[in-house]
C-alpha cells in the first residue's frame, strides 16, 4: 500500500481508516472515474472490490459491456440492477406530485436518483460481505452530500471512501493512470469536455466551456433534445391523462409509468422542449451553471400543474406551491431521509387524490403549453364562468354586499394612513 495513503485526517466519523477496509463496494458506472477507482482501491487499500452498476434509464447504455469492463479491472462481481420501476415509482413520480423544480427549472432527475443508489449500494454491501462503499463524486458537486447522507442513515455502521475527493488527479492525470494500467478510456481524450449524468427523467452537462457565462451552449453540448431552431415546423398536441396524480396515458394510450415517461421524453426531444440553461445555488457554497435537458419532465409536470390547478381551490393553489418548493429543496440538499419530506409526501399525496382528467399539451419549437384540459373534479362550471351568467351558485346580486365587506380592511387603513399624513 502507498504510505501516503496510510495518514487520514478524517473530519467525519464514517469515513474509513485504511486498515478499516476489507472489502469495498464500488459505484461503478463504467466510466473513467470509476474506473481508475476499481484498480487504485485494490493497490492503495489492498482491499477486494465488489462492483455495483444501476439502471435508471440511461439511454444507449449497455450495461453488460460496463459489467464485462468490471469484471476485467479485478472486482469480484459487478451487480447490474434494473432500477428503472422503482425509480419511477417511488422517487419520481413523488417529485411529479410535488411539482418538483429546483430554483425554479431543474426538476432533480440526478438529485432524484441518489438516494436510490445509496439504498442499492447498503442493500449490496451488506449481500456481498462489504464494510466500506465507494463513490466517484468530487468534493464540489452536490452528489457526495446526498449519498453520503443516505449511506449513513441507512446503515450507520459501513464506512465510506470517496478517492476522487482526495486523489488529487485531474482528467489528464487520471487518463495517464488509465494508460499506466491498461484501463480503457471511455471516449478517448478527444470527446467534449463535459461531465455528465442521465437516467430516464433527464440529462446534465457541466464543465468546460459551459462554465463560460458569457458564451451560449455549444450544439455539441445537446445530445438528448433537438435544438429547438431543428425542431419540426408544425406543432404537435399531446394529452396526458392522469389518475390521482400519477400520469396514466398518453394520446389515449395506457401504458407503466416507465414507459409513459419514455415516450414523454422521446416527443419532447423531438420539438426541442425541456431544454434549461441554469445557473444554480450547490448546497456546498457554490453557484454553477448546469445545462439540462428534460424533456419527459417539460412536458408532464406541464401537464400536471395545469391539472392541479384546475381541481384547486384558490387556497390550495396558492399554498401548494410554498410547499412544493421546500420538496425540491430538501431532495436537492440530499436530505431525502428528513421526516419533513416524507410529512410532505402525505399532504402531496391528499391534494392529488383529486388530480385526475387530462391536459392537451402544444408542443412547438421548444415550447409546451396547455391548451385544453377536463376533468371530474373541476371546480368550473362554464354556466357560470360565462360573462353576464349567473345563477345556482353564484349570484350577481350579492355582489355589492360581498365587495363592501372584502374591502373593509383596507378601505379603513387606507383611511387611516391617510389622516397621519395630514396630521389629523
Amino acid at each position: 500500500m502507498n504510505e501516503e495513503r496510510r495518514t487520514l485526517i478524517k473530519t467525519a466519523s464514517y469515513e474509513a481508516e485504511p486498515h478499516e477496509v476489507g472489502r469495498v463496494l464500488l459505484l461503478y458506472s463504467g466510466g473513467l472515474d470509476t474506473s481508475v477507482m476499481l484498480k487504485w482501491i485494490q493497490d492503495e487499500y489492498e482491499a477486494e472490490v465488489v462492483a455495483l452498476t444501476v439502471d435508471l434509464g440511461q439511454p444507449g447504455e449497455d450495461f453488460e459491456v460496463v459489467r464485462g469492463k468490471a469484471l476485467r479491472l479485478g472486482a469480484l462481481d459487478c451487480h447490474v440492477v434494473d432500477a428503472r420501476e422503482e425509480f419511477a415509482r417511488d422517487y419520481v413520480l413523488p417529485a411529479i406530485k410535488a411539482n418538483a423544480l429546483y430554483g425554479g427549472g431543474y426538476p432533480l432527475f440526478t438529485a432524484l436518483g441518489r438516494p436510490l443508489i445509496a439504498k442499492l449500494a447498503v442493500d449490496y454491501a451488506t449481500t456481498s460481505g462489504c464494510d466500506t462503499i465507494a463513490h466517484g463524486c468530487t468534493g464540489k458537486g452536490n452528489d457526495q452530500v446526498r449519498i453520503e447522507s443516505a449511506v449513513i442513515a441507512l446503515a450507520p455502521e459501513m464506512k465510506i471512501i470517496a478517492p476522487v475527493r482526495g486523489w488529487q488527479m485531474g482528467r489528464e492525470e487520471e487518463i495517464a493512470y488509465a494508460r499506466q494500467h491498461g484501463i480503457p478510456v471511455k471516449g478517448g481524450t478527444e470527446s467534449p469536455p463535459y461531465s455528465i449524468d442521465d437516467n430516464l427523467w433527464g440529462r446534465s452537462s457541466e464543465g468546460g466551456p459551459i462554465e463560460d457565462l458569457d458564451e451560449p451552449p455549444r450544439d455539441d453540448v445537446f445530445q438528448l433534445v433537438t435544438r429547438p431552431e431543428e425542431a419540426p415546423d408544425e406543432p404537435e398536441d399531446v394529452v396526458v391523462a392522469f389518475e390521482r396524480g400519477g400520469p396514466v396515458a398518453m394520446n389515449g394510450e395506457r401504458m407503466e409509468l416507465v414507459a409513459l415517461l419514455e415516450r414523454a421524453g422521446e416527443v419532447g426531444s423531438r420539438h426541442g422542449v425541456g431544454i434549461v440553461d441554469h445557473v444554480e445555488d450547490r448546497i456546498v457554497g457554490l453557484k454553477v451553471r448546469d445545462l439540462y435537458e428534460v424533456p419527459a419532465a417539460a412536458v408532464i409536470l406541464a401537464a400536471h400543474k395545469e391539472l392541479e390547478k384546475l381541481v384547486g381551490t384558490i387556497h390550495q393553489n396558492t399554498f401548494k406551491p410554498h410547499l412544493d418548493d421546500h420538496w425540491a429543496y430538501l431532495v436537492y440538499a440530499g436530505l431525502w431521509y428528513e421526516p419533513l419530506r416524507s410529512d410532505l409526501d402525505a399532504f402531496m399525496d391528499a391534494v392529488n387524490e383529486q388530480v385526475t382528467g387530462e391536459v392537451t399539451l402544444r408542443l412547438f419549437k421548444g415550447s409546451v403549453r396547455p391548451v385544453a384540459r377536463r376533468s371530474p373534479n373541476a371546480l368550473y362550471d362554464p354556466a357560470l364562468a360565462g360573462f353576464g351568467q349567473s345563477g345556482g351558485l353564484f349570484s350577481q346580486q350579492a355582489s355589492p354586499g360581498f365587495i363592501e365587506l372584502w374591502s373593509l380592511q383596507s378601505r379603513m387603513a387606507y383611511g387611516v394612513r391617510n389622516k397621519r399624513k395630514e396630521g389629523t
